[in-house]
C-alpha cells in the first residue's frame, strides 16, 4: 500500500489480510477459493478484498479488528424524504463518516452506482419505492451486493421483513445516536 492507501483504505490485498490473521498468505486464497471470505478479483486475477468484508471476516473469527480497519471516513448514502430527518442525520454523522444525503429516493439510487458507498440508510416505506424489493436487489447484483443496508424507519412493523430482506440492521427514526452506534459498529469504528 502507499501512503495514500494507509489513510484511507478501502481495498485490501490477501497480503494484507493474511497479516491481519497472522496467516500464510496461501492461506488467504484457500479461504477465498472456498468462499470463507468476500473477495473479487483484479483483471489481473489478483485478490482483492472490500474493508466491510474484511471486517466481517474477522468478527466472524474472533480476529482482532487492526487499527487500520479504523481509519477513514467510511462513505455513507442516507434517503428520507424528511428534510428534518436529513438534517438531524448530517449533524450526528458527519464527523464519523462521508455522509450523502437525498430527498429523492430515484436520485439517490442513480446516485449510488457512481458513489460506490459502504452503507446506505433507508426507510423502507417510501413514496414511490418497494423499499423491500431494493434491499433485496442491492444484495443480489454484484456491483452494488457489498453496500449495507440500515433501515432508518417510524415503522416498526417493518423491522422483521427489513431484516429479512437483507438490512444489516433497524432502527427506530428518531433514534439517531443508535443509528451512528449501528454504523460504527459495522464499520469496525467502535472501541469495544
Amino acid at each position: 500500500m502507499d501512503a495514500k492507501d494507509h489513510n484511507n483504505p478501502e481495498l485490501f490485498t490477501a497480503s494484507d489480510v493474511a497479516r491481519f490473521c497472522q496467516v500464510d498468505l496461501k492461506t488467504i486464497h484457500n479461504w477465498a477459493d472456498k468462499g470463507e471470505i468476500r473477495h473479487f478479483r483484479t483483471p489481473g486475477r489478483h485478490l482483492r478484498f472490500r474493508r466491510l468484508d474484511v471486517l466481517d471476516f474477522l468478527r466472524k473469527y474472533g480476529y482482532p479488528i487492526p487499527e487500520v480497519l479504523r481509519l477513514g471516513k467510511p462513505k455513507v448514502v442516507a434517503v428520507d424524504e424528511d428534510a428534518n430527518v436529513l438534517a438531524a442525520l448530517r449533524r450526528v454523522l458527519t464527523r464519523r463518516f462521508e455522509l450523502t444525503t437525498f430527498q429523492d429516493s430515484f436520485d439517490a439510487l442513480v446516485a449510488v452506482g457512481n458513489l460506490q458507498p459502504d452503507a446506505i440508510i433507508l426507510d423502507v416505506k417510501t413514496s414511490g419505492l418497494d423499499g423491500l424489493r431494493l434491499l433485496e436487489r442491492l444484495k443480489s447484483i454484484e456491483a452494488t451486493a457489498h453496500i449495507r443496508s440500515i433501515v432508518y424507519s417510524g415503522h416498526e412493523d417493518m423491522r422483521k421483513p427489513a431484516l429479512e430482506a437483507g438490512a444489516y440492521d433497524f432502527i427506530l427514526k428518531g433514534e439517531v445516536s443508535e443509528l451512528r452506534d449501528s454504523l460504527e459498529r459495522l464499520m469496525g469504528l467502535d472501541r469495544t
